[in-house]
């Protein structure tokens, strides 16, 4: 009985369990309605089709996937896939790309679906990605016997660190969840705090930290995948720095002593004398 008071005291969960309580009450308005429910439909298939896509991909190192550009064509064609996520990505999170979010959505709501807009496309670019990439038909190294099994269970933990971290920082938020459910209520989008708890104690940035992991304990590895490890390895690390910016405008005093007490990427492994006091 505690364990579960403590759970629903958690404001991760609370906040998870006044949304969906909301929207399975809505108030009358039968447009309102069949547009949430439309973009929560859209938003939560492409989100499962893109994380499936990404995990099967890369489980394989990009060596299977539907695109059939001829050489060497393939490589732009590829190389483009990798670029469109972390320039749209990057956009979208700036006031001018929120801005345009608000506006994709035609009349009074777009505001309101903006998380979830934003999730459908990242889905839709994330599905992409891993569909259409052409594979180069080139296997430098795969995985056999305990080697394969031990990577394979890295793979699956790096997934679920990844998971965790998403559930860390808002799953309503990451999922896309948080603006068709707040538009069934009628209710104002209500963002989570900036997160602190979870993987977030540990790092600043556990959802990016997760993200690369699986990028590196795949049981193939290609040309294709390498590619695609070092270039999303290296927005994993410098994208951040924008998030940073965003929290210390928003947050200020709060987030310098989140930043002054929690490490970037890498766990502290003894908290040294000054961190103590």
């Amino acid at each position: 009985m505690t364990c579960w008071r403590s759970m629903l005291a958690d404001p991760r969960i609370a906040r998870l369990i006044t949304l969906i309580s909301a929207a399975l009450q809505p108030p009358a308005g039968t447009g309102r309605i069949m547009l949430a429910l439309l973009m929560g439909a859209v938003c939560h298939l492409l989100f499962a089709a893109a994380v499936l896509a990404m995990i099967a991909a890369m489980f394989f190192g990009l060596s299977e996937s539907f695109g059939t550009v001829p050489w060497p064509w393939a490589a732009l064609a590829n190389a483009a896939l990798i670029a469109q996520f972390p320039l749209a990505h990057s956009f979208f999170l700036t006031l001018r790309g929120s801005t345009f979010l608000t506006r994709l959505i035609p009349g009074p709501h777009g505001a309101t679906l903006a998380t979830t807009t934003y999730a459908i496309i990242a889905s839709a670019q994330l599905l992409a990605l891993f569909a259409l990439w052409t594979p180069s038909g080139i296997i430098w190294w795969r995985a056999e016997g305990a080697a394969f099994w031990a990577i394979s269970a890295a793979y699956a933990v790096s997934w679920l660190v990844l998971i965790k971290a998403s559930f860390d920082a808002g799953a309503e938020v990451q999922s896309g969840a948080l603006g068709w459910m707040s538009l069934l209520a009628r209710i104002r989008p209500v963002f989570p705090d900036m997160p602190t708890r979870g993987l977030f104690a540990l790092i600043r940035q556990p959802i990016y930290v997760a993200f690369a992991l699986t990028l590196w304990t795949v049981p193939v590895w290609t040309p294709d995948q390498l590619a695609l490890a070092v270039s999303y390895t290296a927005y994993c690390l410098l994208a951040p720095r924008m998030k940073e910016r965003r929290f210390a405008r928003r947050y200020g005093a709060e987030f310098a002593r989140y930043k002054a007490d929690v490490p970037y990427a890498l766990p502290r492994l003894k908290k040294d004398k000054s961190h103590a006091q």
